[in-house]
C-alpha cells in the first residue's frame, strides 16, 4: 500500500511510533525514524533492516527544528523524496490539577506536543511540494478534544491544539496536495499505560472496555497515510475503541 513512499516517524523507539515504522515498513515504506533514545531506535531500525526495508535513523530532540531539518535531509539525501510525515512524539507531563503545574512544565508539555508538531509540518511542507503533494499525520488524544482527564490540563491542551494546527495545514495547502490529519488514539498499551490496575481503569473508559494495542493504532495511521484517504484532509479520526462516543 505504502510502495515506494518515504516516510518520517517520530517518537519511534517505542509504543505506537515504533508500530507505526514497523507497518509502513511492511507496506513497502522506506523509513526515516526518530526518537531521543537511540539505541531503542536503533533496535527498531534492525527489525526493519531484517524484514528487508530502508531505513535511517536521526536521532534528537523534536522540540529543536533542526531535528527536523535533519530528518528532512535524510529523507531527500537517501531516498530522494518525502511522502509522509507522522508527527508523533509526546509527553504528558506532570499529572495534577491546573493550578498546581508550574510555568516551565507547562511550557514544556506544549513545547513538545504541540510546537514541536509546527516545526516538523514546517520543515516537511515544503518538501512535499516539490513533488505534488504528501499527507500529514499528527498523533493527538481524546483527552482535550473529547473529555478532560483530572490532572491532564497541560496535555489535553497541547493535544486540543494539533486540531487547530491540522486546520490550519489544510486550509493553506490542501489545493497543493498537502493533506494533514490528526490520529486520536484512546489508551493504548505501551510504556506511558502504567501498571495493571492503571490499564484496567483506562479500559473501563472504553465502549469496548479495553485498551488497543500499538498495531491497531497503527492500522489506523497506514488509512491516513494511504491512497485510501486521497480525499481526507483537515480531519480528526478516532481510534479510541468508543472512548469518545460514551461520555
Amino acid at each position: 500500500m505504502l510502495q515506494d513512499k518515504v516516510a518520517i516517524v517520530t517518537g519511534a523507539s517505542a509504543g505506537i511510533g515504533r508500530a507505526i515504522a514497523l507497518r509502513f515498513a511492511s507496506e513497502g515504506a522506506a523509513l526515516v525514524l526518530n526518537a531521543r533514545r537511540g539505541e531503542r531506535l536503533e533496535r527498531v531500525a534492525q527489525d526493519i533492516r531484517a524484514a528487508g526495508a530502508r531505513v535511517q535513523v536521526i536521532t534528537g530532540d523534536v522540540a529543536d527544528a533542526q531535528t527536523h531539518a535533519a530528518l528532512v535531509d535524510a529523507a531527500l539525501q537517501n531516498f530522494g523524496r518525502l511522502d509522509i510525515a507522522v508527527n508523533n512524539a509526546g509527553t504528558v507531563g506532570p499529572l495534577m490539577p491546573l493550578a498546581q503545574i508550574q510555568p516551565q512544565d507547562w511550557q514544556q508539555v506544549i513545547t513538545v506536543n504541540l510546537t514541536a508538531a509546527y516545526l516538523g509540518a514546517r520543515s516537511q511542507i515544503p518538501a512535499m511540494l516539490g513533488q505534488g503533494g504528501g499527507a500529514l499525520i499528527f498523533v493527538s488524544s481524546f483527552v482535550g478534544t473529547s473529555a478532560g482527564i483530572p490532572g491532564m490540563a497541560a496535555y489535553g491542551a497541547s493535544k486540543a491544539g494539533l486540531m487547530g494546527l491540522v486546520k490550519g495545514i489544510a486550509a493553506d495547502y490542501g489545493a497543493q496536495g498537502i493533506r494533514a490529519n490528526a490520529l486520536l488514539p484512546g489508551g493504548t498499551d505501551t510504556d506511558l499505560a502504567g501498571d495493571t490496575a492503571q490499564k484496567e481503569w483506562a479500559a473501563g473508559l472504553h465502549a469496548m472496555k479495553r485498551i488497543a494495542q500499538p498495531d491497531e493504532i497503527a492500522a489506523a495511521a497506514l488509512f491516513l497515510a494511504s491512497p485510501m484517504a486521497s480525499f481526507v484532509t483537515g480531519s480528526a479520526l478516532f481510534a479510541d475503541g468508543g472512548n469518545s462516543a460514551v461520555k
